[in-house]
């Protein structure tokens, strides 16, 4: 009984557009099919489990999806909740099905712990890329959460939560830019209802007590404009609109406003048949109510990257404000379906994931982008921000000069539009005109800007500054991938030429291969002579060591260094100490390891030093207070001296915690100079506290240099406190 009752919701679901024997047989099968699976299963609620995937079905069915869409929506826990495996899917319901239904299994193990920093990001990497392999992987997993949030009430306190949490944040969003409106504020009203039940009641409660006095308005406005319209002759359908009561918390929170206070409570849809009477109709209401200045929207001419389209007008009737939407049919069941209604399935015509593509596509430039992400992005995580920062939150709308509609997050700058249009247009932009006028790259683009960008072929192209000015997580990704690769070719020349400069003073001739530089220096990643430059620019590998190498001659090899640490004091009698000139450091009885001061630390003449023999860098001098040393091998670990040159500087970092006063850092910068300090590196900035927070690099010849600039910088009024980092 159970079996047929069921089975008779969705076959009813289904009835206004499947007809077709072989479509109702392929659901039955399924529906059989996942009855039997999940036959010994139930739901928190006490349910038959098969009840949840018929309701998701029903849900997809609402928006006419195809056969294989629906199939999908009975069979998407199967993999997951029963030993069924994805072969037997494929076999008995195709390719398509398996593949949305494993698509769907991985997003089921998505987690979500309530913060954009905690967000499990492999599974919403793998969410992403999922929808942008096959859009109906979302429509599916959006029908099945909205199921689930109608019947979250059985679910434990923490588990209704994270859920809520992650629709509001995640699944509503999807479902705006998707245009599902109905879908979209059902999950925002339920997640809201768990997430904020204090001001869910409030808001729901001045909306139950003034429904009546509302209705009577809306009524009363019904009848004045069906009398005018059909004293224009129009074919039109009056219908209320009633706003979600997440969106009326929200527009009172951003907007800091009154339940009072918001306007389009009384809110009115005119359905008319055309374009042309859309405008018609906008008129004759503008020519009889008066119009509240600033209110009026063109959403025909200029759509939403979600498709919507309408005219939105606010007037005044009554003493009362109502908003007044005017559109076609078609334009009212996208603005409800979104882009389900152009793919609405009809059985005379084929349906593929190619073409469900095609159209998605060719009607939402953001999916379009999406796919183009997937394929030129090599970050999976770099993808997931452009999605979770571009798409889903981008509420700014300019125009191309030729009049496309480009969407970016808010705070978004010309450098972002840059990018956006082009990687190659990003990379060679000089400025930017908006609106006809040249405007600076950091200017903040606003709804309605028409935005130019002007290029040139001997543009330098990014630097670290554009960083700072770029807002979208696209165009940051791609200013990196630029400056990264450009300093790979800086540092590769840079390895190149402390190479060459080592070859020369050697006299000797060596033609490099790329086939000798891998057999000699494969185990530490190098497979080609760039690469063995490309260490040797980054420091990895002395030019010393790495020549040593290549010739066979005069190898200080890790083991060497290891084994002379581990000698004995008797061993260790007579050995000779070699000076390291240009660092001053002296090392015991190894004649011409590489050896280098730490960059982490900074030793200066007079710290307590010690070494520390690397993987294929030779020995790192480092102090011993370094928070690193603590994390070494000791085995590892070599005493290193100080030589007697008085000569050589040496650099050093101080952070410093001061006052946010006028003139701090100017009499800061004049203090380390007075004290025979160089100052070689400042920065400053302001931390969450309101402190100010200075950095400075400073060139001392030893510690007692350091110790009198210190001494001296805390003498200045407002100086909180000064570490030298290390």
């Amino acid at each position: 009984m159970l079996r047929e009752d069921t089975f008779g919701l969705l076959a009813k679901a289904i009835s206004p557009y499947l007809t077709k024997q072989e479509h109702l047989q392929y659901i039955r099968k399924a529906y059989d099919f996942a009855f039997d699976r999940h036959s010994t299963q139930l739901r928190k609620s006490g349910q038959p489990y098969i009840v949840h995937p018929v309701d998701v079905a029903c849900t997809l069915a609402e928006y006419q999806v195809d056969p294989i869409t629906i199939v999908s929506g009975l069979l998407h826990d199967i993999l997951e909740d029963t030993d069924t495996k994805y072969d037997e899917v494929k076999q008995l319901f195709g390719e398509e099905v398996a593949d949305i239904v494993e698509g769907l299994t991985k997003l089921h193990l998505l987690t979500y712990e309530g913060t954009k920093a905690s967000v499990q990001v492999k599974n919403h990497q793998k969410m992403v890329l999922a929808m942008a392999k096959d859009i109906r992987v979302i429509f599916v997993k959006l029908a099945d959460r909205l199921n689930n949030m109608r019947t979250l009430s059985h679910l434990d306190s923490e588990r209704r939560l994270r859920i809520s949490r992650e629709t509001l944040d995640i699944f509503a969003p999807i479902a705006h830019r998707l245009g599902m409106y109905r879908l979209k504020a059902e999950l925002e009203d339920l997640a809201f209802k768990y997430l904020y039940p204090d001001e869910y009641q409030q808001i729901a409660r001045m909306i139950r007590d003034q429904k009546g006095q509302r209705e009577n308005d809306v009524a009363l406005m019904n009848q004045d404009l069906e009398e005018l319209l059909k004293s224009e002759n129009f074919h039109f359908v009056i219908n209320g609109r009633i706003k979600n009561i997440y969106s009326v918390y929200r527009k009172m929170h951003l907007k800091q406003l009154e339940f009072e206070e918001i306007n389009d409570l009384l809110a009115l849809r005119i359905i008319v048949d055309s374009i042309s009477d859309c405008y018609r109709a906008i008129g004759i209401v503008h020519s009889k109510f008066i119009p509240v200045p600033g209110r009026f929207k063109d959403y025909i001419a200029m759509p939403k990257p979600n498709m919507y389209q309408s005219l939105h007008t606010t007037v005044v009737s009554h003493g009362k404000i109502y908003e007044i939407q005017i559109r076609t049919k078609q334009m009212d069941e996208i603005a409800e379906k979104g882009v389900a209604a152009h793919w609405a399935y009809k059985e005379h015509q084929s349906s593929s994931r190619k073409n469900i593509e095609d159209i998605v596509s060719s009607k939402l430039r953001w999916y379009s982008e999406l796919i183009r992400y997937t394929e030129e992005s090599n970050s999976e995580e770099d993808l997931l921000n452009i999605f979770t920062d571009d798409i889903l939150n981008a509420n700014v709308y300019v125009f191309t000069p030729n009049g496309d509609i480009i969407d970016l997050t808010a705070g978004a700058t010309p450098l972002d539009f840059a990018f956006r249009i082009h990687t190659k247009v990003g990379e060679k932009t000089v400025g930017a005109i908006v609106n006809g006028k040249i405007v600076p790259l950091d200017y903040t683009l606003k709804t309605g800007d028409v935005v130019e960008i002007k290029t040139s072929q001997n543009a330098v192209g990014p630097n670290d500054n554009w960083l700072k000015l770029a807002k979208t997580s696209n165009a940051r990704s791609k200013i990196k991938n630029f400056l990264n690769k450009q300093r790979r070719d800086f540092l590769v020349q840079k390895g190149k030429d402390e190479l060459d400069r080592e070859i020369q003073s050697r006299h000797l001739e060596i033609t490099l291969t790329d086939k000798q530089c891998k057999d000699l220096f494969e185990n530490k990643g190098i497979k080609s002579v760039e690469d063995l430059y490309y260490e040797i620019g980054k420091n990895i590998m002395s030019p010393i060591s790495a020549l040593n190498h290549l010739t066979g001659k005069d190898i200080v090899t890790e083991e060497m260094l290891i084994a002379e640490i581990n000698k004995t004091p008797e061993k260790k009698v007579g050995k000779t100490r070699t000076l390291h000139d240009e660092i001053n450091i002296i090392v015991e009885g190894l004649t011409n390891p590489s050896v280098k001061l730490a960059n982490c630390c900074t030793p200066i003449l007079g710290d307590d030093i010690v070494g520390y023999v690397t993987k294929g860098t030779g020995i790192v001098v480092h102090r011993r207070e370094c928070k690193n040393v603590e994390t070494f091998d000791t085995s590892r670990l070599i005493d290193v001296f100080w030589g007697n040159s008085i000569t050589k500087k040496y650099e050093t970092n101080l952070k410093i915690t001061v006052l946010n006063r006028d003139n701090i850092l100017a009499e800061i910068i004049n203090t380390v100079t007075s004290s025979k300090g160089k100052l070689n590196q400042v920065s400053a900035q302001v931390n969450r506290s309101k402190e100010g927070l200075i950095k400075i690099k400073v060139e001392v010849g030893n510690l007692m240099e350091l110790d009198n600039i210190v001494l001296n910088i805390q003498k200045i009024r407002g100086i909180y406190s000064i570490e030298r980092v290390c």
